[in-house]
Parts: C-alpha cells; sequence; structure tokens
C-alpha cells in the first residue's frame, strides 16, 4: 500500500484544509491501494490538547474521516514515535508544525516530505503516480 502520513493537531490554522482534502483524498484513493494515516500531536502550540477518543470523535463528527487515526505521539525530540525518527531520518525532513506530510511507497521507503503551507492538492499527483505504478505491478504479477 501507498501511505500519506500525517502528524495531525483538531486546534490548528491547517486543520480544516487539510482535514477536508486529506478525506477526499482518502475517499478518492482508498482504502486497497491507499490510505492517509494520521497521527495526532500536541508538540507544536499546544493544538491537540483533548484525548484519543476525543480527538478521534471530533475527526470523525466534523471532517467524516474514515482514514486510520492513531493515538497521540510525539513526532520529534527523544520521545518521538519510532516511525516518525524513520520518517524524519530516511527523508531528512523534521516536522517543524503539524500537518507534516510524508509520502510512503509500499516499500516502505519515504518518496517525499512536505510541510503544512504545502496543499494536499500538491501532493495528489505523487500519490496517484505512486498508486498508478503499484496497480500495474499488481497486474503484472498476477
Amino acid at each position: 500500500q501507498v501511505s500519506l502520513v500525517v502528524n495531525v493537531a483538531s486546534e490548528c490554522g491547517f486543520t480544516d484544509q487539510h482535514y477536508r482534502a486529506l478525506q477526499q483524498l482518502q475517499k478518492d484513493l482508498g482504502p486497497h491501494h491507499f490510505n492517509v494515516l494520521a497521527f495526532p500531536c500536541n508538540q507544536f502550540g499546544q493544538q491537540e490538547p483533548d484525548n484519543n477518543r476525543e480527538i478521534e470523535s471530533f475527526a470523525r463528527r466534523t471532517y467524516n474521516v474514515s482514514f486510520p487515526m492513531f493515538s497521540k505521539v510525539a513526532v520529534v525530540g527523544t520521545g518521538a514515535h519510532p516511525a516518525f525518527k524513520y520518517l524524519t531520518e530516511t527523508s531528512g525532513k523534521e516536522p517543524t508544525w503539524n500537518f507534516w506530510k510524508y509520502l510512503v511507497a509500499p516499500d516502505g521507503k519515504v518518496v517525499g516530505a512536505w510541510d503544512p503551507t504545502v496543499a494536499v492538492e500538491e501532493v495528489r499527483p505523487h500519490i496517484i503516480e505512486l498508486v498508478r505504478k503499484l496497480i500495474l505491478k499488481k497486474r503484472e504479477d498476477l
């Protein structure tokens, strides 16, 4: 599967735009070949203060999200979640705010990283290309 890993926050200026666009991506491309993987994080501006249940409830109620929501994690520093340590090390880009996006190929390699000022729509062509390659490879393997 192709994955877009995102550190999300409920009270950020980027929340509305990103959650809407991420859910649209999930609707258009998921869940067989692609998934958005959302990791709530409270490290930037304390903009994800609620507990896991409240965060997931907010996202599902407000934005109708259908993609996987993980438990709240740290994405930077010594206590950073192993997934984000890997994403940071392999991409050379460390999150500096909410809604960093990491595109991960089916082989686990990070093929792109974007900060929150880059709209999800700008990342979409990269995702579509990876999903297309994945589908073609699956077809060849049949």
